[in-house]
């Protein structure tokens, strides 16, 4: 199981979007993936719930979280080696970690818990809970926004992870989150 959740080396800057649903992830993803010519790593578990509630008309349950987890680390480990400029990933284990504290009384698989707060990325983009929320057959928590952006930020702070507030339009972010990124190639590029 370890190395299914364990990140493997790569040579390239690996950034996070991390938040509550329905903040803007996978649009400013998408967009910084264009923008630096990269990839992106799209949310596993969003295909895998899908799957899920299609065919069994069930939301996500405790069993569910540790093959999310592989998928998400499969997916990351493999468009890693795609890149070795910026790597654009839609979420991490660690907002899966966070996702199952919320939801299942506290409680975190011990192998999942080790690697959400092991692996390790150069920035934290988090989106703040000023968009419009979007309802879809996933997102369940519209009137607790407030209360899942507090868990993601108590989450970064908590493990010391280096992150950096998005808040504004589209456009704002995705200027913002660029200022950011640019910075830290052109750290990556003085060594």
């Amino acid at each position: 199981m370890e190395d299914k959740l364990k990140q493997r080396e790569s040579n390239c800057i690996k950034v996070v979007l991390f938040g509550p649903e329905s903040t803007g992830k996978t649009t400013l993803s998408r967009q910084l993936a264009r923008h630096y010519n990269s990839v992106w790593v799209p949310e596993y578990a969003r295909t895998y719930l899908q799957d899920k509630w299609n065919n069994e008309r069930k939301t996500c349950e405790p069993k569910d979280l540790l093959p999310i987890a592989i998928g998400q680390m499969a997916l990351e480990n493999n468009l890693a080696q795609k890149t070795n400029t910026v790597l654009i990933c839609d979420t991490d284990l660690l907002e899966t970690k966070v996702y199952s504290e919320a939801y299942y009384s506290g409680s975190c698989d011990p192998e999942l818990d080790k690697y959400a707060v092991s692996n390790s990325y150069d920035l934290y983009f988090l989106t703040y809970i000023d968009v419009p929320w979007e309802h879809d057959d996933l997102r369940d928590k519209p009137n607790e926004r407030d209360r899942m952006f507090k868990a993601f930020e108590s989450a970064l702070i908590k493990y010391n992870k280096p992150y950096v507030l998005l808040k504004g339009d589209n456009k704002k972010r995705l200027n913002d989150a660029v200022r950011h990124i640019d910075k830290l190639l052109e750290t990556k590029r003085e060594f």
